[in-house]
């Protein structure tokens, strides 16, 4: 599935696959370098005047990241990057994401659970599993 893009028109010259390592400083803003490289970066991701691909498997790493290393609630780290994708000139895989990160943050589950339950969703497959609990969030 191509990739869908949150905002205007998508070029491939003018878009960047975006490293987690890049999120992370920006969201904690630990190391003072790495975060203003990675908020120059991002303004103008922000008001659409650039492009940044996000994958779902950096968002994942993102998660595990933040929430295992840093402490960050799931919660905060959901819905910081939720925030992160509505950014204008953030291109995601599709909308599955974001919803599994709605999902992660609501539901109690694991990320890459909610991303196959939000996958399966979105294109009306169903889930196979032997986690009953990951077939039932599919539904």
């Amino acid at each position: 599935m191509p990739a869908i893009r949150l905002g205007g028109p998508l070029s491939e010259k003018s878009t960047s696959v975006v490293d987690a390592n890049v999120i992370i400083s920006l969201l904690l803003g630990n190391e003072r370098g790495h975060f203003e490289r990675a908020r120059a970066f991002f303004e103008p991701v922000r008001e659409g005047s650039a492009s940044a691909y996000i994958p779902a498997a950096v968002l994942a790493e993102c998660i595990y990241v933040l929430t295992r290393a840093y402490r960050v609630t799931r919660e905060d780290a959901a819905t910081k990057l939720i925030a992160l994708l509505d950014y204008r000139g953030v291109v995601s895989e599709s909308p599955a994401v974001r919803q599994a990160l709605v999902l992660y943050r609501d539901r109690k589950v694991d990320f890459v659970d909610a991303l196959v339950a939000a996958t399966a969703r979105e294109r009306g497959f169903r889930v196979f599993s032997f986690d009953r609990d990951l077939e039932r969030l599919a539904k």
